[in-house]
């Protein structure tokens, strides 16, 4: 496998793609339009608090998130799912869905068991970090939103941990969450965890341990069109990997 990661069980990927393709026959939302400029690279700053620093301490990708430069897709024989610019590596039993704005994919939520993490791709700057700007706004909205939200030591840096309010069955509940942050060239990929595996600090076993490796899995193909960091990178309609580099040996 072309990851450093231990590998997941492979999945069965006809009925992965047999839930996409019935879900996408449901899906009519309302399509947003992308801020699309050139943007200038912000130059390196100093951290401001203790967060920034245990941020810039390490390479937290060593072990993934990847950008498509960082690994070979060629080198097993693993089929992936490809959303264009983000690439999954299912495992079995997964659940996937995803929303959709007229054939673009916002976002992607993998369920496993009684967990699930909700993955969305932003644009980031190429040299300077947007980690500790994407938590202050997390912050405010939280606030607004009259949560509650905590900092905390990481798998991948600095972890975010919220408490929502909400509502289930006519009752009021609070909804835990634990979000892992990961940037690379000029991307910023967010993992939001919910349900058990946000009730645990560890991600060395249970259903929290499969969805972090399944975070690490991740290869993002962000492509080179100018963005302004923060913008949501829209995915593609699945297919797997191999299925579109056949395609792309016979032109």
């Amino acid at each position: 496998m072309f990851l450093r990661r231990k590998k997941t069980e492979e999945a069965d990927l006809d009925e992965v793609v047999d839930d996409i393709e019935a879900e996408l026959d449901e899906d009519d939302e309302d399509s947003e339009d992308e801020l699309d400029e050139d943007v200038e690279e912000e130059t390196v700053e100093e951290p401001r608090d203790e967060w920034e620093a245990f941020d810039a301490s390490r390479d937290w990708r060593e072990d993934g998130p990847f950008d498509i430069n960082e690994v070979d897709l060629d080198a097993d024989d693993i089929q992936r799912l490809d959303f264009g610019s983000l690439v999954v590596t299912p495992f079995d039993g997964m659940q996937l869905q995803m929303q959709v704005n007229q054939d673009e994919v916002q976002s992607l939520l993998v369920v496993d068991g009684k967990s699930s993490i909700e993955i969305v791709l932003f644009a980031a700057p190429l040299r300077s970090s947007m980690l500790a700007d994407t938590r202050a706004e997390m912050q405010a909205a939280t606030k607004a939103a009259g949560g509650t939200m905590k900092l905390a030591e990481g798998p991948l840096g600095t972890e975010i941990r919220r408490s929502m309010p909400g509502e289930r069955d006519g009752k009021r509940t609070n909804q835990a969450s634990r979000t892992w942050l990961a940037q690379g060239p000029r991307w910023l990929l967010r993992g939001t965890v919910t349900g058990q595996a946000a009730l645990t600090d560890s991600v060395d076993e249970g259903e929290a341990q499969l969805l972090f490796e399944f975070f690490c899995n991740l290869v993002v193909r962000r492509g080179d069109r100018p963005l302004v960091p923060g913008t949501l990178i829209a995915l593609e309609v699945p297919e797997t990997v191999s299925e579109r580099l056949s395609r792309r040996r016979r032109k």
